[in-house]
């Protein structure tokens, strides 16, 4: 259930914004390759931040005024996957190998998919008790 919830917020969030992102590689600047690689670091990463993510809404559930523990929680995971994707980008602008950020940010998303989707459904068990 947890993996059905998730999917369904990366497609109504990130899905879009992978779709839309070849245009605003185009408004700034970008080449084709860069807008290539842009393309595949949004479809590797959003999953994993939508995953993430429900791993810190699932640790706050129960908490009153959980945004600011949210934040704390869940904005230092952000941090890799921000960082290899938009050093993948950067790389591909300047003509160089990208494939090793994409190895990771892939490799991210294979991490992510059971710890995220385990770890959010113990999260919850937890709050119910």
């Amino acid at each position: 259930m947890i993996l059905a919830k998730c999917l369904a917020h990366w497609l109504s969030t990130g899905l879009p914004l992978v779709l839309v992102s070849p245009l605003l590689g185009l408004l700034l600047g970008l080449d084709g390759a860069g807008i290539v690689i842009l393309v595949a670091t949004l479809a590797l990463g959003t999953p994993t931040l939508s995953l993430i993510g429900a791993v810190g809404a699932a640790l706050t559930v129960g908490v009153r005024r959980a945004g600011i523990l949210i934040a704390i929680l869940v904005l230092p995971l952000y941090v890799p996957v921000l960082i290899f994707g938009a050093g993948a980008v950067g790389l591909a602008s300047l003509g160089l190998e990208t494939g090793p950020s994409l190895a990771l940010l892939g490799a991210l998303l294979l991490v992510s998919l059971p710890v995220g989707t385990v770890g959010a459904a113990a999260a919850l068990r937890l709050a119910v008790l």
